[in-house]
């Protein structure tokens, strides 16, 4: 995409409420009704944290999505605008030894595309 890999990737300070919804949604297929609430309420309340977007992808087990995909694509345009992005919503599953990417799997790809080490805000639970 020819990116100016200089530019810094700019945040949101806060995780954007429609994420939210997003997670809830997602994480609807694979917890319960109860157990999902509980985790939407545990991310709102997280403690800000920042790991390396290779750390993510590396934990979270999935494949990079790649730059023809429309959202990753879109998500791509606003780093090299310099458009903030919404911190991702990521949940341990410690019973399964890896991290679910419960909002911004499209954001991390992405970033990764632009920079592996670039760091990531996140809210994690």
């Amino acid at each position: 995409m020819g990116q100016d890999k200089t530019k810094p990737i700019n945040w949101l300070p806060e995780v954007a409420e429609g994420n939210y919804l997003a997670a809830e949604s997602y994480l609807g297929l694979l917890y319960a009704d109860a157990q999902v609430a509980a985790l939407v309420t545990r991310l709102r309340t997280a403690p800000p944290a920042r790991f390396k977007a290779k750390d993510i992808f590396r934990a979270s087990r999935l494949t990079l999505l790649g730059v023809n995909n429309f959202h990753v694509n879109k998500d791509q345009e606003k780093i090299s605008k310099g458009l903030h992005l919404s911190p991702l919503l990521l949940v341990r599953d410690e019973a399964h030894g890896m991290v679910v990417i419960a909002d911004g799997y499209h954001r991390l790809c992405a970033v990764y595309d632009y920079d592996e080490d670039a760091d990531i805000p996140c809210r994690i639970v």
